[in-house]
């Protein structure tokens, strides 16, 4: 079963592409692009689209690979053992699985989220190299073998904090979520707000995209923070009208708090909205 996008996220036809490339090759679809370009989201929809279960491992910065595969929990079985415990005979009740056991091991093959890879330390993708290659590992406590009943569709975002290892990314298929294009973003909107406004989507989409080109901006708003703020002009009935005046002497901009997220960049549009200000007397 082919990945066409759902009806609540819209897949361009080159990430249709990247999707079902990676599933023919069955080889993890490794997704790079702005935070906030949908790259979680994706394997969400992936499952939701081909009918599977959806399995979630958030990478920290603390994150070991091992935890993936398994943890053994020797003091709790000490604990027991002092306590007189029985479980403490049979060392399997001490060892706690990882993500990619459960999905090894699901019964019907699961999608796989390992999200922001780039987080965790830089040796962490090679420690996963043998066991996303092969699907097995082994389990030295327990002497077991856990291999994949059937091949999860595995997904691995990255916001490119660190580069990913040669070796890595040659056994992944790579696709870079470029930012929509207003087309795009219109579409994108269209599917969470079925009933907005024409004239208040054109102004909006106007009005973000001049916001991502201004130079000097530290954080560019992204897709998930101008659905937020379309949320909210609609809930504060803010009318195109609102938008399109543009009042420097009243607001920098309206509800900007949902697309302006630090200090540098409200104050770089109000030295903007000063200047404006200034020119237009």
């Amino acid at each position: 079963m082919a990945f066409a996008g759902t009806d609540t996220y819209v897949a361009t036809d080159d990430l249709r592409v990247a999707v079902n490339a990676a599933i023919a090759l069955q080889r993890p679809l490794l997704v790079k692009g702005e935070p906030g370009t949908g790259k979680t989201v994706l394997a969400q929809e992936i499952a939701k689209a081909l009918g599977r279960p959806l399995l979630t491992w958030h990478i920290k910065s603390t994150t070991r690979a091992q935890q993936g595969l398994y943890e053994y929990d020797a003091v709790s079985r000490l604990r027991d053992g002092q306590l007189g415990d029985e479980r403490v005979r049979d060392i399997a009740n001490y060892i706690r699985r990882g993500k990619l056991w459960e999905a090894f091991e699901a019964e019907e093959p699961p999608v796989l989220l390992i999200d922001e890879i780039d987080k965790a330390d830089i040796e962490f993708p090679n420690d996963l190299l043998q066991e996303l290659d092969r699907m097995e590992f082994f389990v030295y406590e327990t002497g077991q073998t856990v291999r994949a009943r059937q091949r999860p569709v595995v997904v691995i975002t990255s916001n490119n904090e660190k580069e990913l290892p040669d070796a890595f990314l040659r056994r992944c298929f790579f696709h870079y979520i470029r930012f929509p294009d207003p087309e795009t973003m219109e579409r994108i909107v269209a599917v969470h707000f079925p009933d907005l406004k024409k004239e208040l989507l054109r102004d909006a989409l106007g009005m973000f995209y001049e916001v991502r080109e201004i130079p000097g901006l530290r954080k560019r708003p992204s897709t998930s923070e101008l659905l937020d703020w379309i949320r909210l002009l609609l809930v504060e009935d803010v009318s195109p009208e609102t938008l399109r005046a543009r009042d420097p002497g009243k607001l920098v901009l309206p509800l900007h708090g949902a697309l302006l997220k630090n200090e540098q960049d409200v104050m770089l549009f109000e030295r903007l909205a000063f200047l404006a200000r200034r020119d237009s007397r």
